[in-house]
């Protein structure tokens, strides 16, 4: 008699995620058949019910695909006893054998607001355990419930294709950690919440339910508790799937429309010997009548990677910047020059367009 179905469904997940691991763990030269020892896989465990059956399911399938697991839990210390929270989390992860097996306190900011800065540590953190101990990869428990909460909050943000991608399978860190690039793996993407949570409880796992999932402050916590439920209740179940799929539709999209952009981005970069001051600091001068050419999709992604390349922060480049750039090719009617986070500049000299630092 095999697992129950909710445990065969995590395995499973995990397992592909492990094999991919492995793939990319041979093409480096890394894998169990080569020299060093077989590459190891951490899960960052919270002790909820998510990243726990992900912690089970790790330390099920790892050894048959002869890979090293072990576990990292974040102590954020935002709530009273959090600190025995996480020593609790590492004995839960020592008992299913996962080694290393540690906890790590970090401070949290306060830029971004509380959810965005508690997320920069945490990553941070698994950033640092994952280059200490080489790990080849660091599974994270989010759920196909989590993808759905990711693109309602993205819906909301309005800022396009790309924030309706949601969550990726895999990913690099979201700190700009170099040599992170496929660092991070969600194994469930396409697993719902009550299939973890059943996991646990047909495993007789230990779980705890973090009191912040449920505080109506935090907007996440709003959407998972009040805009889903009213949503399914008006359009009939089956929206978090609906959403999920749209996450990975739209994800779909915005690669193929980011693969455009970085071909047009060559094909619209000007002569810039005859433009003053482009050369200086980091510059960069594009021919407005190829830009004024392309979809606006694809000009828009364009002038985006153009000015974070100009030293523009991403994260403090939003939509409304980018119309404004663009309204430098589609409208001009001799606006003076627009300024940009991280003191960079976008302005129009004849047919060019220059963007730089200033």
């Amino acid at each position: 008699m095999g697992p129950h179905p909710a445990v065969a469904a995590i395995r499973l997940a995990v397992r592909r995620t492990l094999q991919d691991v492995l793939r990319d763990a041979d093409a480096l030269g890394r894998g169990p058949s080569g020299n060093d020892r077989p590459p190891l896989v951490l899960v960052a465990c919270s002790g909820g019910a998510d990243s726990m059956a992900l912690a089970s399911a790790l330390a099920f399938e790892a050894p048959r695909l002869g890979l090293r697991a072990g576990g990292v839990t974040v102590d954020h210390g935002l709530q009273p006893g959090s600190d025995d929270r996480a020593r609790e989390v590492v004995s839960r992860l020592e008992a299913l054998s996962l080694a290393p097996a540690e906890a790590v306190t970090v401070t949290v900011g306060r830029a971004g607001g509380p959810e965005a800065a508690a997320r920069t540590a945490r990553y941070a953190a698994l950033d640092e355990v994952a280059e200490r101990h080489g790990a080849a990869a660091v599974l994270l428990g989010h759920t196909r419930d989590d993808q759905a909460e990711t693109v309602l909050l993205g819906l909301a943000r309005g800022s396009g294709t790309r924030s309706l991608s949601g969550m990726a399978a895999v990913s690099g860190s979201p700190t700009g950690r170099t040599g992170a690039g496929h660092r991070y793996r969600r194994p469930f993407l396409a697993v719902d919440r009550q299939t973890t949570r059943k996991a646990c409880m047909v495993q007789s796992l230990p779980v705890w339910d973090d009191p912040h999932n449920a505080d109506p402050s935090f907007t996440r916590s709003r959407v998972r508790h009040d805009a889903l439920p009213a949503l399914e209740k008006a359009l009939g179940k089956g929206v978090v799937e609906a959403l999920a799929r749209t996450a990975q539709l739209s994800r779909d999209d915005a690669d193929a429309l980011d693969a455009w952009a970085r071909d047009a981005e060559r094909a619209v970069r000007a002569d810039a010997s005859d433009v003053a001051n482009v050369t200086t600091g980091t510059g960069v001068a594009l021919d407005v009548a190829r830009l004024h050419a392309l979809p606006s999709a694809v000009r828009r992604r364009v002038l985006r990677r153009v000015t974070v390349a100009a030293g523009s922060p991403a994260g403090s480049l939003f939509a409304r910047h980018i119309e404004e750039i663009d309204r430098l090719i589609t409208d001009w009617h001799g606006q003076r020059a627009i300024n940009l986070p991280g003191r960079v500049a976008a302005r129009r000299q004849g047919g060019t367009l220059v963007i730089r630092q200033v």
